[in-house]
């Protein structure tokens, strides 16, 4: 890589994988990353590699043709620097050199070939950048192989590449579903990273298997749409993948045709595989991430002190400062809320402290909405929002409480439907956190300043909320009844003190 890295510039990834060619596009480079452009062409490069060691040659033109494309669309989008990075097909192939000295006069920058090892390594620095605090086993699979590594928190295993990927299964067994059954058992059985999986959670990372919990989310009605972190009890998934695989073998399965056609028949080898992790790893959970290689790789160029960051709150941050009236107002707000929790003695775990923070951030979020659907629209926006580092409950919790600051608490507004898949304490917690948002936006119409010249006092079970003697003229009656509301859900009686 020839240039350094340019700060707020726009940044590519042109990922030549066994099966796919892709181009993803970023707004910079950044702790929490902001797609603007992703596309990809299902070219095959690695379907014959195992058996002929060579790229197919039709493959080969696929991939040139979309490279061509991808070099004008970075020209178009001025993208700052363009990352390329190639695996195992590429590897593997004896003609692999050839294809990759062709490819970057094309792309007119470095290609690196990733080793398995960097390859795994990749993998799992994306799901740490797009997964809080992971702890499991991160499994890739690509059209040409599956690397496995397992992951800590931030730290990271020794992991392992094997040729277990859809196309590269579908080649070494002749397209024999009894014979990648051997393989797949053969290489799997024994391997420290599986067995270090027991109990734990396992990060299903790659296209294929992401299109399997596309369908699981369609069968299942599962009502959030979100790839990311989507989660799969293991022993319900490994009944899934083997209905899948019967289904799809005599040609009945439903829903299929939301699977892009060239990638329908390597589910099955996707589901093998999964199906033959979850035996022998004995995870608890299966969790989808769409945080992979190309994320792990720019994650690993920044400094360490931005990897240390909350990839949540630099997301809601970043909202935060181009949706709101006042990105200082909502860090105030923050503060404020936590000041609330410590007065009233609030208990909150790490994770429920930091979602906390992310609605404050996302607060105000919707004040160019029409007013009459500002709760349900804001609502929709931070649930489906295109960021990592948070759970689906977690989700759900955000939008809610922002739900409950803009639509209130009356019997006709009903809290969308996914309220039900929270547990009840979160839901209380939503709908105080919703009622201090009341309060906080009323009484500083979200304008910076107003917020750290009120405190919070308590008297046995009463709540006062102070003005400062610069602020009594913004004490209103709607701001008293708002924060005797807020007192209530707290389970204490409120006033309103000037001093």
């Amino acid at each position: 890589m020839k240039r350094p890295i340019r700060r707020g510039k726009s940044v590519g990834v042109i990922d030549i994988g066994s099966n796919s060619v892709r181009l993803v596009v970023y707004q910079a480079m950044e702790r929490s990353l902001v797609t603007t452009f992703n596309e990809k062409a299902l070219c095959g490069l690695g379907r014959e590699v195992q058996t002929t060691g060579l790229l197919a040659a039709d493959a080969v033109e696929k991939a040139l043709t979309a490279l061509q494309r991808f070099r004008a669309l970075c020209k178009v989008q001025k993208v700052g620097r363009v990352y390329a990075i190639a695996t195992a097909a590429c590897r593997d192939a004896s003609n692999g050199p050839e294809f990759i000295a062709k490819a970057e006069k094309i792309c007119g920058c470095t290609i690196q070939i990733l080793t398995g090892p960097e390859e795994a390594r990749y993998s799992a620095l994306g799901v740490i950048s797009g997964i809080h605090k992971p702890d499991g086993i991160v499994g890739d699979l690509g059209g040409g192989s599956l690397e496995l590594i397992d992951v800590r928190g931030h730290q990271v295993r020794s992991g392992v590449t094997l040729p277990l990927g859809s196309l590269a299964l579908q080649d070494l067994a002749d397209k024999s579903l009894k014979k990648a059954e051997r393989i797949a058992l053969d290489a799997l059985s024994g391997l420290p990273q599986l067995e270090a999986g027991r109990g734990r959670t396992f990060y299903a990372v790659g296209g294929t298997w992401r299109a399997l919990a596309r369908i699981h989310i369609i069968q299942s009605e599962y009502p959030l749409g979100v790839m990311h972190g989507y989660a799969i009890p293991a022993a319900e998934a490994l009944d899934f993948v083997r209905r899948l695989r019967r289904l799809a073998v005599t040609d009945t399965l439903a829903d299929i045709e939301i699977v892009a056609e060239a990638r329908r028949p390597l589910l099955t080898y996707a589901a093998l595989v999964l199906e033959y992790v979850i035996r022998t790893a004995k995870p608890k959970t299966i969790v989808f991430s769409t945080f992979g290689v190309r994320e792990g790789l720019l994650y690993s160029k920044l400094a360490e002190k931005e990897r240390a960051k909350d990839g949540l709150l630099c997301a809601t941050q970043t909202l935060n400062e181009l949706l709101s009236r006042s990105a200082r107002h909502a860090r105030e707000l923050t503060d404020w809320t936590d000041r609330l929790v410590r007065v009233v003695h609030l208990q909150e775990t790490e994770d429920e402290r930091r979602l906390r923070h992310a609605a404050c951030l996302l607060s105000d979020i919707g004040w160019r909405m029409h007013p009459d659907h500002r709760g349900e629209l804001t609502y929709d926006v931070i649930l489906n929002g295109n960021y990592g580092a948070i759970s689906h409950q977690g989700r759900i919790f955000v939008a809610l409480a922002v739900f409950f600051r803009y639509a209130g608490f009356r019997d006709e507004n009903e809290p969308p439907e996914l309220t039900h898949t929270l547990p009840v304490h979160m839901i209380e917690r939503a709908r105080i956190l919703g009622a201090a948002f009341r309060v906080a936006h009323l009484v500083s119409a979200a304008q910076p300043g107003v917020l750290p010249a009120t405190h919070f006092r308590t008297q046995e079970r009463k709540l006062m909320l102070v003005f400062e003697h610069r602020m009594v003229d913004l004490v209103a009656d709607r701001v008293g009844s708002r924060f005797k509301q807020l007192a209530r859900l707290l389970g204490r009686s409120g006033s309103i003190v000037r001093s």
